[in-house]
């Protein structure tokens, strides 16, 4: 199998990746959990039972309570691109006669990104206590729903403030639920999530702004290699002109950690930017992740599609009860509702 080939594979296992991720991302039976149920079916009877416990257990370990591997691993994954970034690129950079501030820039960024990462990580969520429930009671109205008047936690036995709902994960009822994040080791909530939306966008801007500089770099020693007007002797030993194939070999064997790491930063900047487009969709329609997926499939008892018929309620399947306008919905996210701030709809 030649490098063409290979490489061609790869880019369409990514793209094909982000686009499940995206066009599944909301339900609960997924091509890749289909495939995992019917995976593990057929492999179980073969598999010791111990071992079967271990992976069981390292699965809950990971995903169902608290612990600290994925910032571990965020870190390490970061550590290694900034290595390699600053051991190779960097001066490779230089020599191209890229500016010194534009150089700079991605450790600009890596300063402001570890400061959000440490708040997102850090900042309670918006923990319901019977200290503050009473208040949290009455800064949104019930839907009627996805949120009834009325239900308890039977975990922390508090009647749920609208919009509220109890992670597993932390054990805690957390206000405006987003979702739990593995990546930062806290929920999403009402205190946080502007936060963890300025998380991902520095993240993107970081993996952006190296992936350009690295991109950037290779084209200039392309560029003055002259590599795009060389010539190649080929298996019949005829002599052949060098086209983009070649150049990426070429580019491949001689920079193999920078091709890799450039190849992981188009990954990272591709599937964080569409993750950070859905959440900042969600902030313009004043939604979380938690309603958004509750919500699929959630059609109002009033309206009859046949007969054409809709009702005049302020409940919109697109954007939801709690949209208050574009520039209120962002007010919303970044200085949180208090009690006495009721949401008026």
């Amino acid at each position: 199998m030649d490098f063409l080939t290979l490489f061609s594979i790869y880019v369409v296992v990514v793209l094909t990746c982000i686009a499940l991720v995206c066009r599944y991302s909301g339900q609960r039976q997924t091509p890749f959990g289909r495939l995992y149920d019917t995976f593990t079916q057929v492999v179980s009877p073969w598999i010791p039972q111990c071992i079967q416990n271990i992976c069981h257990r390292t699965v809950h370990r990971l995903f169902h309570q608290r612990n600290n591997f994925f910032i571990y691993l965020h870190l390490i994954l970061e550590a290694a691109v900034y290595a390699e970034y600053s051991y190779e690129v960097f001066g490779f950079c230089l020599e191209m006669d890229t500016t010194l501030v534009n150089v700079c820039v991605p450790y600009v960024l890596l300063a402001l990104k570890t400061y959000i990462f440490y708040l997102c990580c850090s900042r309670d969520p918006g923990t319901l206590t019977k200290k503050n429930h009473a208040a949290q009671l009455k800064v949104y109205q019930y839907d009627e729903k996805l949120f009834q008047a009325g239900a308890v936690c039977p975990t922390c036995q508090l009647v749920k403030p609208a919009r509220s709902k109890h992670c597993r994960v932390c054990n805690r009822c957390v206000q405006r639920f987003d979702h739990h994040c593995v990546w930062v080791n806290n929920c999403i909530g009402a205190q946080n999530t502007r936060y963890f939306l300025l998380y991902l966008l520095s993240v993107c801007a970081m993996a952006g702004d190296i992936a350009v500089l690295t991109a950037d770099m290779l084209f200039h020693v392309v560029l003055r290699s002259g590599l795009m007007h060389a010539h190649y002797i080929d298996e019949q030993g005829q002599q052949q002109p060098s086209g983009l194939i070649f150049v990426i070999q070429h580019l491949f064997l001689t920079f193999p950690r920078i091709v890799f790491m450039l190849g992981f930063l188009i990954f990272v900047f591709f599937l964080l930017a569409g993750y950070s487009m859905f959440h900042c969709y969600l902030a313009l329609v004043n939604q979380t992740s938690n309603e958004w997926f509750k919500r699929k499939g959630l059609r109002c008892q009033h309206c009859h599609p046949v007969s054409g018929h809709h009702c005049a309620t302020s409940y919109n399947p697109i954007r939801g009860f709690y949209h208050r306008g574009i520039l209120k919905n962002l007010g919303e996210i970044f200085w949180p509702l208090c009690p006495t701030q009721k949401k008026d709809n």
